[in-house]
């Protein structure tokens, strides 16, 4: 895709170099690419007729479309893009409950979003784009997701393929990518990845610096509980997650955001996490929440830490 217009100001001959790079690495005929990229090939004729991306579930076409081969086709082919981390969706009349009850975050943040209309935005490690579709009810000028992992990014394009929005898009991008964008997004959305983040200092500062001036960013992060400016630093595992580095609490982040320019810093809502949020599924069969959890004391990680809590925060540049 030509990102001139949409991105005057971003380092373009960087980022058509790295795509192209990213598209010739996903073009071999590798085993776990041609996984995720072959059963679509007998089913990217279809199109849905109808959208809903206002209602909870996530819905792209109706049963009534498909033939009953086309029928088993497609549930081979979602069945083949397992695990479903985000969701739920409804693909023709296939339901999927995915993993996380992605509604009850996006309920969360509705009452507080800023205006998406005609806005450039990003989200930030996007998966399968639960949340960009739900953007899309709003008429964005272009949503960006940034998606680093073949299956997620395969995932958007097949469900894209069907739902047809020309407004959404999704590159082989991770949060690290964002220097390429200075000046470059109305509104940018970053859920549930700050703590994955060796340096979450260097990822805000990217991210204030990738928003044009007034622009506003949407943080959403697992948190620990308490009043103190301090973050839990796990010395392997947090919540049995190899990937966590800082989780700090909710001041914590609010003064991380101050000391990098941030401003009108609100924290609009936090919550304890539970099963009723994230828990196994027919469509995610892996160990979930439950497991992570002291089975004892559900205040406290199987590693003994304080479980986790989830904070929201909105702010300007």
């Amino acid at each position: 895709m030509d990102y001139t217009t949409l991105f005057p100001r971003a380092d373009l001959a960087g980022l058509n170099a790295l795509l192209e790079e990213k598209c010739q690495w996903i073009s071999q005929p590798k085993k776990g690419f041609q996984r995720y990229r072959a059963p679509l090939t007998a089913l990217d004729h279809l199109r849905a007729e109808c959208c809903d991306f206002n209602q909870d579930v996530v819905t792209i076409g109706q049963r009534e479309q498909l033939s009953n081969r086309e029928y088993r086709q497609l549930k081979g082919c979602l069945e083949n893009l397992m695990p479903w981390r985000k969701g739920p969706f409804s693909v023709f009349g296939i339901e999927i409950d995915a993993e996380w009850r992605s509604e009850r975050k996006w309920n969360r943040l509705a009452p507080h979003l800023p205006e998406l209309k005609d806005k450039v935005i990003a989200d930030i490690g996007c998966n399968n784009g639960y949340y960009m579709f739900r953007m899309a009810a709003a008429e964005p000028r272009f949503v960006l997701g940034f998606e680093p992992y073949v299956h997620h990014y395969f995932t958007f394009q097949t469900l894209n393929t069907f739902a047809g929005q020309a407004n959404l898009g999704v590159e082989l991008l991770g949060i690290e990518h964002l220097p390429l964008f200075a000046n470059s997004f109305d509104i940018l959305f970053c859920l549930g990845i700050l703590y994955h983040r060796h340096s979450p200092i260097i990822s805000l500062q990217d991210m204030h610096q990738a928003l044009v001036p007034g622009g506003s960013v949407l943080i959403e992060s697992q948190a620990i509980p308490g009043a103190e400016s301090m973050a839990l630093f796990p010395e392997r595992t947090y919540a049995k997650v190899p990937g966590t580095w800082f989780v700090p609490t909710a001041s914590c982040l609010a003064n991380w955001l101050k000391r990098v320019g941030f401003r009108e810093i609100s924290l609009f809502c936090q919550h304890p996490m539970s099963s009723l949020e994230q828990r196994r599924t027919e469509w995610m069969t892996f160990e979930s929440y439950e497991d992570f959890i002291d089975k004892h004391n559900p205040e406290f990680t199987i590693e003994g830490y304080p479980a986790p809590h989830r904070v929201f925060f909105k702010a300007q540049k």
